[in-house]
């Protein structure tokens, strides 16, 4: 029978080992200089920092044959981090928020697109760019408090059930052609009201009336 130390006794030499990486292998493991010689070793899942040759890393594993590369405890270049993983990427927070902080500029980039639902979404910026090929909007209501509008395009066209336009000072100018068509139309001015033109014509199928306390023709 065998004895309890030799039971208890490991059969295989386990590995723990700090190296420098020296590449990236094309099947996706990497090259680590420790212990005087290259060893190599895959990227443990819990490894989410991306390896880069000349980082000092943690190699551990059962044996010489299993080998992950689990940490990068010194970066060659400490400017630079890459989060990676092989699959998708879920951040999840169960009880608390999620706040994205950066020094300098924060960009989402995404192949397909970039997608955001929440119930309230909310943007706060002292300048605000969109360049876009096609904008599509849909929403029940929309409120806006502006101090300034600006708008330049070659073509603006609105279809309404209801427009309702209020303002202290109002002025248009158009420099060909202004074409109104509606089944009435009324126009009163509480102090003057001005139609002039080079050409003026004034038709009407029925009739036409002109009402004042004194009309001056010539």
């Amino acid at each position: 029978m065998k004895s309890a130390a030799s039971l208890n006794r490991m059969a295989y030499d386990p590995v723990h080992l700090l190296g420098e990486v020296l590449r990236c292998e094309p099947d996706g493991s990497f090259a680590v200089a420790c212990d005087g010689r290259a060893w190599s070793a895959r990227r443990a899942a819990s490894c989410l920092l991306a390896p880069q040759p000349g980082d000092e890393v943690l190699i551990s594993g059962p044996d010489p044959s299993r080998v992950y590369l689990i940490a990068v405890t010194v970066q060659a270049e400490p400017a630079h981090a890459t989060l990676e993983t092989q699959g998708e990427l879920v951040l999840r927070s169960l009880g608390g928020n999620v706040l994205v902080q950066s020094a300098g500029e924060v960009m989402l980039q995404g192949q397909g697109a970039v997608r955001v639902r929440t119930p309230e979404y909310a943007v706060e910026a002292d300048d605000e760019r969109h360049a876009c090929k096609r904008v599509r909007m849909v929403a029940e209501q929309l409120h806006a408090t502006i101090g300034e509008t600006r708008l330049a395009g070659r073509s603006y066209e609105a279809v309404l059930d209801r427009m309702t336009l209020m303002a202290r000072l109002s002025m248009r100018s158009v420099s060909e052609v202004e074409q109104v068509r509606a089944g009435s139309i009324d126009y009163q001015a509480e102090q003057t009201a001005r139609l002039h033109a080079s050409y003026t014509l004034v038709t009407g199928a029925d009739l036409v009336k002109v009402d004042a306390k004194q009309i001056h023709m010539g």
